[in-house]
């Protein structure tokens, strides 16, 4: 190759790099509203009958960027946690039916008390359910047997006595009412709520931390769960509980690369899609 050659391509490289270091920076937020909008139509298909896609999405999205740890964590954890919030149809944040909490640089995948509450009531042989936290200074009666019996009455409506303050919370229990007429009533100290969060993932984190209470709650629903009426199906979705997925499709082996192009805010789609129906992963480099 001729001298004037070389120098002629090395310029040439030079210069592409230093176009590529002048690029400017994608954002965040904007990469991840990008591959939620890709994803769109295999999360709709995942979702039951009463959610909309879009008010997921933009719940999902808000979600994220409201917190700047949930920016910081892995494309492919935050879709999958999101695709798990679909799969069960709970919406992330907002009223508490999931969380999406950061675990490191992974996204984690955490029921909150009103998902438990919904999906249990979801199986149809459920007539009522409840969870109430306990508080050192309210009095509660707790009789288990062949005749169970709960009473329970929060610190500021005791008549025996005028407590001042709530105390600390000392348990928390669930109340189950079946269609058949049959009951289900389950405690949990104060000391068992709390090595169950010793063993999460998040314990130092997420809900654990904002709403301590209705985790405290949502616990004891969870522990009482395999005692329930309910379907196998409703029943296998809890144990996507506090899980970091990397994958949307585990069995899927067909990938789309939907990265959006460099300083855009909307990127156009790419030039060639999946057909309707074909699920797949996405592919991160």
């Amino acid at each position: 190759m001729a001298r004037g050659q070389g120098t002629s391509l090395e310029n040439k490289v030079q210069q592409k790099a230093a176009g590529a270091n002048n690029a400017p920076a994608v954002n965040p937020s904007q990469t991840i509203a990008a591959y939620l909008k890709k994803m769109e139509s295999q999360i709709a298909e995942a979702m039951p009958k009463h959610m909309n896609i879009e008010r997921l999405s933009r719940i999902a999205l808000t979600t994220i960027r409201t917190n700047p740890k949930l920016l910081e964590c892995s494309i492919p954890s935050l879709m999958a946690a999101v695709m798990q919030s679909a799969q069960l149809g709970l919406e992330p944040g907002l009223i508490g039916h999931c969380y999406i909490i950061p675990y490191g640089k992974e996204a984690t995948f955490i029921i909150g008390y009103k998902g438990m509450i919904d999906l249990a009531r979801r199986s149809g042989n459920i007539q009522s359910i409840a969870a109430h936290e306990v508080y050192e200074n309210d009095f509660i009666e707790l009789t288990y047997g062949l005749e169970e019996n709960l009473k329970h009455v929060p610190w500021f409506l005791r008549k025996d006595e005028k407590p001042k303050e709530s105390g600390q919370v000392i348990g928390a229990y669930m109340v189950a009412k079946f269609n058949d007429g049959g009951h289900f009533i389950h405690y949990m100290p104060i000391s068992e709520i709390e090595a169950h969060r010793k063993r999460s993932k998040a314990s130092n984190n997420g809900p654990w931390v904002t709403d301590y209470t209705e985790m405290c709650k949502k616990t004891v629903v969870r522990a009482g769960w395999k005692w329930l009426p309910i379907s196998v199906e409703i029943a296998s979705a809890v144990t996507q509980d506090e899980t970091s997925r990397k994958d949307i499709t585990p069995a899927d082996d067909s990938f789309i690369d939907i990265t959006p192009p460099v300083g855009t805010e909307d990127p156009s789609p790419p030039a060639e899609q999946k057909g309707e129906g074909d699920a797949a992963q996405v592919e991160f480099e």
